[in-house]
């Protein structure tokens, strides 16, 4: 109930319905250009591709929402840019100069991402080179000259830079993250093609009713142990001093610092599932039947046994990897201490800085461990259900449901600056 009244509340303030309309609008251009082809690619043959069962092709379609597919405008989807990102964040912390513009404010944040957008049109062109030199080898162009090539690059660039620009469009104007939005609608859009999927097979015998009943239930318990592990926290207990100002004495109140579980979110995944793509990539390039290649194709299948454990232990490591990146006890201390605050049984500065570094480590291992796990879990499935294809992929999973949590709080965040506003008047 709580749910629907947001929603009602939502569309009958003006000012929140035009963004929920803006975003809406936005989401319906990204989806119409999924459909539109790029000129000199038969269709035919990438549907073949797909037929042969490339589990790399099948991530890269889901990310894109089927655009790769159909090889429309947009088969790249918005995944230069959150490489650029990535990168960008990675660079923040080796690059003094980088590190200072973040420390900058409003005005740095938005010089680092303008490096950001040259960024995904310099990838969104290595990209796109690759993947138009992909479909040449693959005999997939009407003709095998270095112009179509060229026509191809020129497409998927442009359309990953207009997805860029939709994205800022619905963080500025409309509700949520606009490239976390885009990539949401990308998954939640092949569902309806799953449960078709999934219909058929049980309608011509592959698949039988308990297979079915077992494949819900789990992806039932998936999602909620997911919802549980991202709205996890930590709470640290936080004490304020309290100041005389005049005759006024203020401070004094007791409250605290929230650590996330899963402070890494779904970063950690996506690093792992890039480097291992990447020779499995590069390997598609040269002759199936090169040694090399098949030693490649083989150990570092998507499915293969060396795949999945290097998968799970990468996810593991780099979990902690960007954890000690992005959270900096610290910073966070020397905060606490400016703001005239303490953890109580701990003195301010270098040691609470060392207490935050030891719970942030304890519950990084648990966040380590779940991203693991989760990543793992559709492989998990087919062993248990032995339903052949994984309908809830782990990374889309956690994009899913962190998105969704924190549109939602976003929506009610404005509800809440509407009544104060109301309030106010």
């Amino acid at each position: 109930m709580a749910l629907i009244d947001t929603v009602r509340a939502s569309l009958r303030t003006p000012g929140l319905r035009r963004r929920i309309l803006i975003t809406i609008a936005m989401l319906l251009v990204f989806r119409v250009g999924a459909h539109i082809p790029v000129p000199g690619v038969r269709a035919d043959v990438i549907e073949q591709l797909f037929r042969g069962g490339g589990g790399l092709l099948g991530l890269i379609d889901v990310i894109s929402g089927g655009a790769f597919r159909t090889f429309s405008i947009f088969a790249m989807s918005v995944i230069p840019y959150i490489n650029a990102s990535i990168i960008m964040q990675l660079l923040t912390v080796v690059i003094p100069r980088l590190e200072e513009l973040q420390k900058e404010g409003e005005e740095g944040r938005r010089k680092i991402q303008e490096y950001v957008r040259y960024g995904t049109v310099v990838l969104a062109v290595v990209q796109g080179f690759g993947t138009a030199v992909f479909v040449r080898n693959q005999g997939a162009l009407v003709s095998g000259s270095w112009g179509w090539v060229a026509l191809i690059v020129l497409s998927l660039t442009a359309g990953t830079a207009f997805l860029m620009w939709v994205g800022e469009q619905i963080t500025e104007h409309g509700i949520g993250n606009g490239i976390s939005l885009l990539i949401f609608a990308s998954i939640v859009s092949r569902v309806p093609a799953a449960l078709v999927g999934m219909a058929e097979l049980v309608r011509t015998g592959a698949l039988n009713v308990l297979q079915v009943l077992a494949v819900i239930v789990l992806a039932i318990l998936i999602v909620a142990f997911t919802v549980v592990v991202t709205e996890g926290v930590r709470k640290v207990p936080v004490q304020y001093a309290k100041r005389v100002v005049g005759r006024r004495l203020y401070g004094g109140q007791s409250t605290h610092l929230p650590m996330k579980v899963n402070q890494a979110g779904v970063i950690p995944v996506i690093f792992a599932q890039s480097l291992l793509v990447f020779p499995v990539t590069v390997a598609n390039f040269f002759s199936q039947t090169h040694p090399v290649v098949m030693f490649i194709n083989r150990w570092l299948g998507f499915q293969s046994p060396i795949y999945l454990l290097l998968f799970g232990l990468l996810t593991f490591l780099f979990t902690f990897f960007y954890t000690e990146i992005t959270f900096q006890p610290d910073q966070v201390a020397d905060n606490i201490k400016k703001a005239g605050g303490f953890i109580p049984g701990l003195r301010p500065g270098r040691p609470t800085a060392e207490y935050l570094a030891r719970v942030s480590s304890r519950i990084t291992f648990v966040g380590a461990l779940f991203l693991a796990a989760i990543t793992l879990l559709p492989y998990g499935i087919i062993a248990i259900t032995g339903v052949q294809q994984a309908y809830i992929g782990g990374t889309s999973l956690l994009i899913v449901v962190g998105v969704a949590i924190e549109t939602m709080r976003q929506v009610e965040a404005h509800l809440v600056l509407r009544q104060y506003q109301g309030f106010m008047k």
